[in-house]
């Protein structure tokens, strides 16, 4: 897959007659990354998706694909390269569930064409990968809001993108579903996909996006690495919410979740967590990691070199019996830089990390 990068710059927007939704706004994805688009409701979040892809006019600035300019590239080259899922809504279509999903290949098919063995191929795995195959002959009309949610997005990757932009992907569904969902934008990222998703959940931004855009309402927006952007401290100015940031032990790895405590303002006292964090404290941290693959053990020793001056120490060893590689990492720096190194490790596949911490 070709290396694609998106690039907003200095985009501002408003409706006619409205104020402005957003001011000035700069990010950029690119292959292989995952990001995440959070936000109050009424900060901007469709929209912004609607005018980084083009459908609507940026008032200022502009949307590059690969440095071409969204606005002046035709239709055809650019849904070529990029998918955008909407919000399910009701359906009213009598096209089947199949159907629907064929329709993402209608990039790839001539306007007087019909659709190819191919093309049929592309749409049935499309279905196969969200696991909704059964639901092939029933009427979208008939499905319930979950069941097009996930109709709709594997419409998105018949067209076999470059670039995939969801609409709250999760909102109409079940945990079982999210978790397919958000698996399936880990593994389109790790096969080189670019991923675009709004979310009302901070915790699947921590868990699964490699760079995070948080909307407030009035125009100004946090950019950056999840792992300095999603904090308590964004999180209160954003939401307007008292959250506290903290990690779950499973038996796998930590993960960081985050817990609304109080609504910003309103008995502040019960929140242990809305200090400012000190995100330049020296820390002390041992890592422990478990690859189950020899390309993941190079993939965490490329970071641990990219962060070589926080490392003490480090061992590793294969466990050949199990085909696992087992790495233990010794670290002293700033907490802040450390937290993102351990989110970036966290995001890596079929890898399992553990942090422990200390402060002098």
């Amino acid at each position: 897959m070709a290396v694609l990068k998106l690039t907003v710059e200095n985009g501002s927007f408003a409706y006619p007659k409205g104020p402005m939704i957003f001011s000035g706004i700069s990010f950029d994805v690119h292959s292989g990354e995952i990001l995440a688009i959070l936000g109050p409701n009424g900060a901007g979040k469709t929209t912004m998706l609607r005018c980084m892809t083009g459908m609507l006019r940026w008032k200022s600035g502009r949307s590059l694909l690969d440095g071409e300019n969204i606005r002046s590239m035709s239709a055809s080259k650019q849904w070529r390269k990029m998918a955008y899922v909407p919000q399910a809504r009701a359906a009213s279509s009598a096209y089947t569930a199949f159907q629907t999903v064929l329709l993402g290949r209608s990039s790839r098919i001539g306007a007087l064409s019909s659709p190819k063995k191919e093309d049929l191929e592309a749409a049935r795995k499309a279905m196969e990968r969200l696991g909704i195959e059964h639901l092939a002959e029933k009427s979208c009309a008939a499905v319930s809001g979950g069941e097009l949610q996930m109709i709709l997005i594997a419409r998105a990757l018949a067209s076999e993108p470059e670039l995939l932009i969801l609409d709250e992907p999760e909102s109409n569904l079940d945990f079982r579903n999210q978790l397919v969902v958000l698996d399936t934008v880990s593994r389109l990222a790790q096969e080189g996909m670019a991923c675009v998703f709004n979310t009302h959940y901070p915790e699947h931004a921590l868990q699964r996006a490699d760079k995070s855009l948080i909307l407030s309402k009035g125009g100004s927006c946090v950019f950056g690495p999840t792992g300095k952007v999603i904090t308590e401290e964004n999180i209160r100015n954003a939401f307007g919410v008292n959250a506290m940031i903290g990690e779950i032990e499973t038996p796998e790895s930590t993960l960081r979740n985050v817990m609304p405590l109080s609504l910003a303002g309103e008995d502040d006292s019960r929140n242990g967590g809305t200090e400012d964090a000190p995100g330049n404290a020296r820390v002390i941290a041992a890592v422990t990691m478990i690859a189950d693959t020899n390309d993941m053990a190079d993939r965490i020793n490329a970071l641990f070199h990219e962060y070589s001056r926080l490392v003490i120490g480090r061992m590793g060893m294969p466990h050949r019996e199990c085909g696992l590689f087992i790495i233990y990492t010794a670290l002293d720096g700033p907490e802040e830089e450390i937290r993102e190194l351990t989110h970036r490790l966290g995001l890596l596949p079929g890898v399992h990390v553990k942090t422990t911490q200390w402060k002098p």
